[in-house]
């Protein structure tokens, strides 16, 4: 079984209210064969075993771009991470792949307060076709006498740019939004950050970035959304306030980093955490960006 469950120790250890991602392909790669929804089951539950009564925010298999399967395949590709990826997959092979995970995600959610995210959303027509096999997943459960969560949170990631510009039809669609920074950040600057020719274009503080995510975090609330931010801006505390500013209703980071992102929320000034956010918005690069964040830390 993967470390999780020692990872979610570790994230109470410093403090944790919950697990804001759980990355479930850990448990896919690197074995001959898919697992089963009773071994899922096992996993997800003791998960919330170690953090009891708090929320733990699943994400669906998400698989593709540099990370596959030798029991599930993948065709090559010449651009994989604009491919057969994430939920795509998933949506493609219900019964294969994101049935069986909803099953045991709905069996978990029985006895602990599990969420379900969705990876790689660009349309409302996904949600609500993901959102469909939930119910049947749940028609299923019940047809078989299984115990099962009758009501639980579906939301998405918002990583790719098309999410974010269609964040009001999807926040009618999703439960929730959390904004997966890294991913966001390459797709909207052209950019991969594992390639040092153009590792110095990935900057999350790039207004274009912070555009996108206020533009999530107003539709969201317009419709009684809350938006979380996971990725490594999620952790880092000189941005804390700047992302409370653009309307962020939650943090997920590192366990290490909990306290000092903790202790950047307890400093925060709400007005003054939404001037600058205001300002960064209207900055004309991410350095200019960097220098109120400074300016802020020396005030």
């Amino acid at each position: 079984m993967p470390q999780l469950p020692a990872e979610a120790r570790a994230a109470r250890s410093w403090g944790a209210e919950g697990v804001g991602l759980l990355r479930t392909e850990l448990l896919f790669l690197e074995r001959p064969d898919l697992p089963g929804e009773d071994e899922q089951l096992a996993l997800y539950q003791s998960v919330a075993a170690e953090l009891p009564g708090a929320p733990i925010t699943v994400r669906t298999l998400d698989v593709g771009g540099d990370k596959h399967l030798p029991a599930f395949p993948l065709p090559k590709e010449d651009n994989p991470f604009l491919g057969w990826r994430g939920i795509r997959i998933g949506l493609s092979e219900p019964e294969t792949i994101l049935l069986p995970q909803l099953r045991a995600l709905l069996r978990a959610g029985a006895g602990a307060p599990i969420k379900i995210m969705l990876p790689m959303v660009s349309a409302a027509d996904e949600v609500r076709q993901a959102r469909a096999l939930l119910r049947r997943a749940q028609a299923e459960l019940a047809a078989a006498g299984l115990p099962h969560a009758a009501q639980i949170e579906l939301g998405i990631m918002v990583e790719v740019p098309a999410a974010a510009l269609n964040a009001e039809a999807l926040a009618r669609e999703a439960d929730f939004f959390s904004v997966g920074t890294n991913d966001l950040t390459q797709y909207t600057l052209a950019c991969d950050r594992g390639n040092s020719r153009v590792a110095g274009l990935y900057q999350p503080l790039d207004p274009a970035v912070l555009r996108l995510i206020a533009m999530a975090c107003e539709a969201a609330h317009r419709h009684g959304r809350h938006v979380a931010v996971c990725g490594e801006l999620g952790g880092n505390p000189r941005a804390t306030a700047l992302l409370i500013g653009l309307g962020v209703d939650e943090l997920s980071c590192a366990p290490a980093a909990i306290p000092h992102v903790r202790a950047a929320i307890r400093a925060a000034d709400s007005a003054a955490a939404q001037a600058l956010a205001a300002q960064a918005l209207l900055a004309a690069g991410p350095d200019e960006v960097q220098k109120l964040l400074d300016q802020l830390e020396q005030a």
